[in-house]
C-alpha cells in the first residue's frame, strides 16, 4: 500500500483547531476541576494562569501542545476565562505567546499530569497491538486507522507525533497483516497447484479472454443451454485440482474482502500484484469454495425451472415458474 495516503487537507488540519469546539466538547475538555485550579493559581499573573490553562486543556483535547497559543480559538479563551474569572482573555494569551515561561509550563504539565512520547518502548508495544488487532479483524482504510490511532493516542496521554511518522507507522503496520493473510492463504497451495492457479491469467491464442474470466461468468438465463454451461463450467474448476488451505485463523470479513477484489479485478490488474498476493487473490477466485455453494444453488434453481417448464403448464404452474425466475441465481 502507499505509504502517503493523507490528504492535504487532512494534513494541514492534524493536531490544530480546524473549528471551534461544540458546547459539549467544552465542557468535556476544557473543565477545570478543583486541582486544576489549585494547581493554576500557583502561577503569577493573569496571563501566565490563562496561558497555562489554555495549554493544558489544549493538550487534553488535540493531543499536542501548539507552537502559537494565539490560535486557539475565542469560545475557548472565553470559557476558560470565566472559570478563572479573568479579564480581557486575548489580551491575556498574547502577552502570554511573547513569554518563555510557556516552555517551562509545558514541561510541568507532562511531568504533573503524566503526558508521554510515543517513542515510550510500553507506549509503543501497546499501541501496535491494539492496532493490529484492528487490522487483521477488520477492513477499514488507511485513513480510518490513523484517525482511530489518534484518537487512542489522546485517549491515553500520548503526544501526538508528526503527521508523516504516524502516516509511516499506519501504512507499515497495515502492510504486515497483508502479507501475513498472503501467506496463510498460499501456505497450503502446491508449486504444481501454482502453475494451474497462474495458467488461468493467461489469455489464449485467438481468443479475447483469459481462462479467468471465462470461469467467472455464470449462467445469465434460466434455461437447458445455461444448465449445460454451468455443469461445463464447475467441471472446469473441479479439474484444477486445488485443494484450498484452511481459513479457519482468518477473520471472515478478510476472506470475503479479498474474495470481493478478486471477483471484481481485471486480470491484468491481478498480474500486476505481487506473487504471494497474486496467489491468495486467484485461491479465493473462482476456485473457492464460495463458487461451488453458488453453481450448486445456480444449477438447483436452473433444474427446477427447466423441470416445470417441462411439464403441463396451468394456472399454479405459471405462478411458481414466475416465482422461480425472480429468484437470483447467486453466482
Amino acid at each position: 500500500m502507499p505509504v502517503q495516503f493523507l490528504t492535504v487537507e487532512q494534513r494541514a488540519d492534524y493536531g490544530r483547531y480546524v473549528t471551534e469546539p461544540r458546547p459539549m466538547d467544552l465542557a468535556r475538555y476544557f473543565h477545570l476541576d478543583d486541582t486544576d485550579r489549585q494547581f493554576i493559581a500557583g502561577k503569577r499573573g493573569d496571563h501566565n494562569r490563562l496561558g497555562f490553562a489554555a495549554q493544558l486543556t489544549t493538550v487534553c483535547f488535540l493531543g499536542r501542545f501548539l507552537d502559537d497559543t494565539t490560535q486557539i480559538p475565542a469560545n475557548v479563551l472565553n470559557a476558560l476565562a470565566r472559570q478563572l474569572e479573568l479579564d480581557d482573555p486575548v489580551r491575556c494569551i498574547a502577552n502570554y505567546h511573547d513569554q518563555r515561561q510557556r516552555l517551562r509550563h509545558i514541561e510541568e504539565i507532562r511531568a504533573h499530569y503524566g503526558y508521554v512520547e510515543i517513542t515510550e518502548r510500553q507506549v509503543g508495544y501497546r499501541l501496535t497491538r491494539w492496532l493490529y488487532v484492528l487490522c487483521w479483524t477488520g477492513t477499514d482504510r488507511p485513513s480510518v486507522l490513523f484517525d482511530r490511532a489518534t484518537s487512542w493516542l489522546i485517549t491515553h496521554k500520548v503526544l501526538l507525533p508528526g503527521a508523516s511518522t504516524l502516516e509511516r507507522y499506519v501504512a507499515r503496520l497495515r502492510s504486515r497483516v497483508e502479507e501475513r493473510l498472503w501467506q496463510l492463504l498460499g501456505r497450503g497451495v502446491s508449486p504444481d497447484q501454482q502453475a494451474r492457479l497462474e495458467s488461468l491469467l493467461v489469455v489464449p491464442t485467438g481468443s479475447r479472454r483469459s481462462e479467468l474470466d471465462r470461469l467467472r461468468t455464470g449462467p445469465v438465463m434460466i434455461s437447458s443451454p445455461s444448465l449445460v454451461h454451468a455443469l461445463r463450467r464447475l467441471h472446469s474448476v473441479r479439474e484444477l485440482g486445488v485443494r484450498l488451505p484452511t481459513t479457519a485463523r482468518i477473520p471472515a470479513t478478510r476472506v470475503a474482502a479479498l474474495a470481493r477484489f478478486a471477483g471484481a479485478a481485471k486480470v491484468s490488474a491481478i498480474l500486476r500484484l505481487p506473487q504471494a498476493r497474486r496467489v491468495a487473490t486467484l485461491t479465493q477466485n473462482e476456485v473457492s469454495p464460495r463458487l461451488c455453494r453458488g453453481t450448486h444453488q445456480g444449477l438447483t434453481y436452473t433444474a427446477v425451472v427447466v423441470n416445470l417448464k417441462s411439464r403441463p403448464r396451468d394456472e399454479v404452474h405459471d405462478e411458481r415458474v414466475s416465482k422461480l425466475e425472480s429468484c437470483p441465481l447467486g453466482l
